[in-house]
């Protein structure tokens, strides 16, 4: 989980949102292979075995759809993008997903990020923009109590 948790640090810093990143390793660790596991993660590792990519991502539910699988995040630590690592591990998670059953595969992407956009669009993946992201973080959460 270090290395994995490096990844979603280089991604934070790539989102230009590093203050916003407030897991660890030994969380992802808890929460991933705990009593109860929270998420799973396919990785890709490179020659010498160091994690180089990784797919986070958890099952949840809709009252639409049903049994739903939403991807957390996609990373590729920089270096080694362009290789179509990203795409690999895309294809494993679709598999995964068809796999499990589930009747959709949900994931979020930032508008300015043109290579991630680009891939999706490749893949044909319905992009929506009608649809706006709304959430509260934990000082907002706090101030319902």
């Amino acid at each position: 989980m270090p290395q994995v948790h490096r990844l979603i640090r280089e991604l934070a810093i790539y989102e230009k949102a590093e203050t916003e990143l407030h897991t660890s390793a030994e969380q992802f660790a808890e929460d991933g292979f705990g009593e109860e596991v929270l998420f799973e993660c396919f990785v890709a590792e490179n020659e010498a075995k160091e994690i180089v990519g990784t797919a986070f991502f958890y099952v949840g539910y809709s009252t639409w759809k049903g049994k739903k699988m939403y991807l957390d995040d996609l990373v590729v630590t920089e270096s080694y993008r362009r290789q179509k690592i990203g795409q690999l591990l895309f294809d494993r998670l679709v598999r995964y997903a068809f796999k499990c059953d589930v009747q959709q595969l949900r994931w979020h992407v930032l508008d300015w990020n043109t290579p991630a956009i680009r891939m999706y669009e490749k893949l044909e993946a319905s992009l929506e923009d009608d649809w706006i992201t709304c959430k509260l973080n934990r000082k907002q959460l706090e101030a319902w109590k």
